[in-house]
């Protein structure tokens, strides 16, 4: 089925004439209506303006005028501004925005030629590690237990419904983005590759903002190789990006095909905690076997403030929410709800057009900026975030890169941790240290757990060095093998 198509397998399909860009963007138009409707993946889905870049798609490709992306279906999550759609980042304050404009991302991708199914669900803002708290309803993810197949799975957060949407075989790969492990936490859950490139590889212009100096734009995609191609055209310098990096994009499907022989791996201590299910140390230790295997060698080293990396990370997150958010007020864009007077208005519309879990961090936010506690929290919390980031130099020191768990654990069921926000937090403590310290990392599928459930292994590497973080991660995926499929997927079950 052309669903079932990688991005390498559809590019050079295209590219020989086996289809048409026309019909490989109806195969996944068809799946979205099949299988949407219950999984809840896609918010809008654009068919006739998906045709029609697909036609775009099908004569330049005829013309000999075929670039990285030509004719290549992609879902956006709903955290992009994209010119003349509705861009909503998952919440009901924004349900009526259209933007004029295009963020830096998406734009890179529609200049290779990339055609756009439509717009993903998520959690409100980019506020969640389940899909939970999307003001259009939960994501379901397309996998489920050997055990019960009745039970109703997250498929992760935030970044949920572009990781189903890959996953069930509705489109070839998406965008996502991470500000705590809501690309490669999601990627682990759905049995996908899911990559946080270095912070300011992909430009944040366009981009709707939870938490500025934590949040990384980057792709979903079903193989390592097919994370190289999403990157090499979301990546690049952009000038109306201040934080964005003026360095050059290397050719990293290369360096899926180079070997680890020689490379250092490094196996941060810290990262084995009490109480780690079984089958999560036992794959990672697999992980280590294979790498170990295939040349590199492997070295324990200590990342001995990540401990403290969950506490500053909610710190820091809700205090750059709340000042982002700020501007959501019912008078310069989005939804308004009247009131008696101004601050009853802005008191009025934020009320009703945020939702509880973004509410909750307004709140923390605001708390910890405020004068009597921005020193003990908030500048705690950044000095903190400094010594995590000098743990990651010391290690990328004697070591190439480091590989630890993905997640402490499969997709849980929908609700199951909903009542208690600090057990949902800690789904994000292997993740969230990479994000305080800008490191690049990558989420591979390598193995199920007892009941069927995908587990990710995650690669870190130095800054800017994301050749290695794919070479080892292209290892770890030819020595997985990682071959098993979602059980609700276009062409399979429904």
């Amino acid at each position: 089925m052309l669903t079932d198509l990688t991005i390498e397998q559809a590019r050079a399909g295209l590219r020989a004439g086996d289809f048409t860009a026309v019909e490989l963007t109806m195969a996944h138009l068809h799946a979205i209506e099949v299988l949407n409707p219950r999984l809840n993946a896609y918010l809008d889905v654009r068919h006739d303006r998906a045709l029609d870049q697909a036609r775009a798609a099908d004569a330049a490709l005829a013309a000999g005028d075929a670039r990285a992306l030509t004719g290549i279906p992609l879902a956006i999550k709903d955290l992009f501004c994209t010119a003349g759609v509705r861009t909503t980042a998952g919440s009901k304050i924004l349900e009526p925005f259209v933007p004029p404009y295009e963020s830096t991302v998406t734009a890179n991708l529609l200049r290779d030629g990339a055609v756009f199914l439509g717009k993903t669900n998520m959690d409100e803002f980019a506020m969640g590690s389940s899909n939970m708290t999307s003001a259009y309803g939960p994501v379901e993810n397309p996998w489920k237990r050997r055990q019960d197949e009745s039970a109703v799975l997250v498929p992760g957060g935030s970044s949920g419904g572009s990781a189903a949407a890959v996953a069930a075989r509705l489109a070839l790969g998406a965008t996502g983005t991470d500000t705590g492990g809501s690309i490669r936490q999601p990627a682990s859950f759905c049995g996908l590759v899911g990559v946080k490139p270095t912070y300011g590889r992909c430009s944040r212009w366009g981009v709707v903002a939870f938490a500025s100096s934590l949040d990384h734009p980057g792709p979903f995609a079903r193989t390592v190789r097919d994370g190289a191609i999403l990157l090499g055209s979301m990546a690049g310098h952009d000038p109306k990006d201040s934080t964005s990096a003026d360095v050059p994009v290397p050719d990293w499907e290369a360096a899926c095909t180079r070997s680890v022989q020689g490379l250092r791996i490094g196996v941060p201590r810290e990262y084995r905690m009490d109480g780690m299910p079984s089958e999560i140390d036992a794959l990672w230790r697999q992980g280590l076997d294979w790498l170990r295997d295939a040349g590199a060698e492997i070295v324990e080293v200590s990342l001995p403030h990540t401990k403290y990396g969950l506490a500053a990370y909610y710190v820091v997150a809700p205090a750059e929410a709340s000042s982002n958010l700020a501007r959501y007020d019912g008078v310069r864009f989005g939804a308004r709800t009247d009131g008696a007077e101004l601050r009853d208005l802005y008191e009025r519309t934020r009320a009703n057009g945020f939702g509880s879990e973004v509410r909750r961090r307004i709140m923390i936010g605001t708390y910890v900026l405020s004068a009597g506690y921005y020193d003990a929290y908030y500048l705690r919390a950044q000095k903190v975030r400094a010594l995590i980031l000098q743990d990651f130099t010391e290690a990328f020191g004697r070591v190439d890169a480091l590989l630890t768990p993905t997640a402490p654990s499969a997709a849980f069921g929908q609700g199951e941790k909903m009542d208690d926000p600090i057990t949902m937090y800690l789904n994000d403590v292997f993740t969230v240290p990479a994000n305080l310290a800008g490191v690049p990392g990558i989420s591979v599928p390598a193995g199920l757990d007892p009941n069927g459930l995908p587990l990710g292994l995650q690669v870190l590497a130095k800054p800017f060095d994301e050749a290695t973080m794919f070479t080892v991660a292209a290892a770890l995926e030819r020595a997985a093998g990682f071959d098993a499929l979602p059980t609700l997927r276009a062409g399979g079950e429904g």
